[in-house]
């Protein structure tokens, strides 16, 4: 029976149609997609991939799918369905671009969207059709973006999902940081399945006594987006790379349909082959764009008067801020990047509790009595957590007055 070494969960066992999944040429891309992008030029140990965290959480699924099979709590749910979401967290990153999320900043088709050929036809198509039925390719899709009708549905899309589980601990591991300590044995058998009180659909929920295990999943997050995520360096190298791939797909050097089918060295090859540009050798060599002026979202929020939102939604108003920024400092186009990262919910809840005298209220944003107030609590540490900044190519400083002048009328 195959067993690989994880340097994370030790033995993972893979055989059967899961073997056949790993050994397609799609999955086996993912051996050659780092799962942090370029956070390894700050974090020396992050080099490792989504082929990696894919495995990690198959194994956390096969293993919660056990434990609540052990619990009785399986009893609705079929052997197919069963296996069919083992196969989805197998499978969720397999659209993945190269380097991580950062070219979906651009609006490219979210790696979840892109999945859907890879899964449905080729090879992966195939061996789930073969075993586990003609549907199988569609219903592992819908797990895999959040619209299946299957009780496990929370397993794979969810606010307590598997694949948090494994990139947080894995992610914290291989950057050498003690931030992504959650109590994953607590919160798997703290899972239950129960109907949710305002829709009488069955779903994973958590047991009252899984709530510190919960919080700690919660932070875990948040230290990971303050500390590696969200790091000034990280997110100089990863504006640097949105613009060089921007430029390339403006001038046909790069297609959009084409981006998926790139591992990460890959893409900078063809980059390289195509004409060379100073930013591609400026990654390589480590020349990182220093910051000229940053603020944190705390500061700016307070303000009634500046919503920056478009800076992550509008990239043609973004570059004209941009190139006029650097005109005024005396800079080229491109020598100038804003950065305004945006996560839609970085600390958000939406599932049902089972309390201890056996009532079943639903846990979301608005939190629950005797739990962590989540409203004011994830409002205050997504707001500390993300940064405006602006990176140059040498030595330039811009006063924030300044800055948030030129933005505010751009």
């Amino acid at each position: 029976m195959p067993f690989l070494r994880d340097p994370l969960w030790n033995n993972i066992r893979v055989d059967g149609p899961y073997l056949a999944l790993l050994d397609s040429a799609p999955f086996q891309r993912l051996r050659y997609v780092r799962q942090l992008g370029l956070a390894h030029l700050v974090y020396p140990g992050a080099t490792h991939s989504r082929f990696e965290h894919a495995l990690g959480a198959y194994h956390l699924a096969r293993q919660t799918v056990r434990v609540l099979d052990d619990a009785g709590q399986l009893s609705e749910v079929n052997e197919t369905a069963r296996e069919l979401v083992v196969a989805a967290a197998l499978l969720h990153d397999i659209g993945h671009y190269p380097f991580s999320h950062a070219l979906e900043e651009l609006g490219v088709p979210h790696h979840e969207q892109i999945a859907g050929p890879l899964i449905t036809d080729g090879p992966v198509g195939e061996i789930l059709r073969a075993a586990f039925g003609t549907e199988a390719p569609a219903r592992v899709l819908a797990l895999i973006r959040g619209s299946s009708d299957s009780p496990l549905q929370g397993l794979i899309s969810g606010s307590i999902d598997l694949d948090k589980t494994d990139y947080l601990k894995r992610d914290a591991m291989m950057c050498g940081v003690a931030y992504g300590e959650i109590d994953v044995d607590r919160l798997r058998h703290a899972l239950v399945l129960l109907r949710d009180p305002s829709t009488g659909r069955l779903g994973v929920g958590l047991r009252e006594k899984g709530l510190s295990a919960l919080e700690s999943l919660l932070f875990a997050k948040y230290q990971m987006y303050r500390n590696v995520y969200w790091q000034h360096a990280v997110r100089s190298a990863t504006a640097m790379y949105k613009r060089l791939v921007e430029d390339a797909l403006a001038s046909g050097r790069l297609q959009v349909d084409r981006l998926v089918s790139y591992t990460d060295e890959g893409l900078l090859h063809a980059l390289d082959a195509a004409d060379a540009p100073p930013l591609l050798a400026a990654i390589r060599e480590r020349r990182l764009y220093k910051r000229a002026a940053e603020a944190p979202a705390a500061e700016l929020v307070t303000r009634s008067d500046m919503d920056l939102e478009w800076i992550a939604e509008d990239r043609a108003r973004t570059r004209a801020a941009e190139d006029l920024l650097a005109k005024r400092h005396g800079l080229r186009s491109g020598e100038l990047l804003l950065d305004y990262p945006r996560k839609e919910r970085m600390i958000g809840l939406d599932l049902p509790l089972l309390a201890r005298d056996g009532s079943v209220r639903h846990l979301n944003d608005r939190g629950l009595a005797g739990a962590i107030n989540l409203p004011i609590l994830a409002e205050q540490l997504y707001h500390s957590a993300r940064w405006l900044r602006v990176f140059v190519r040498g030595d330039v400083r811009i006063k924030v007055p300044e800055l948030l002048g030129v933005l505010g009328g751009a």
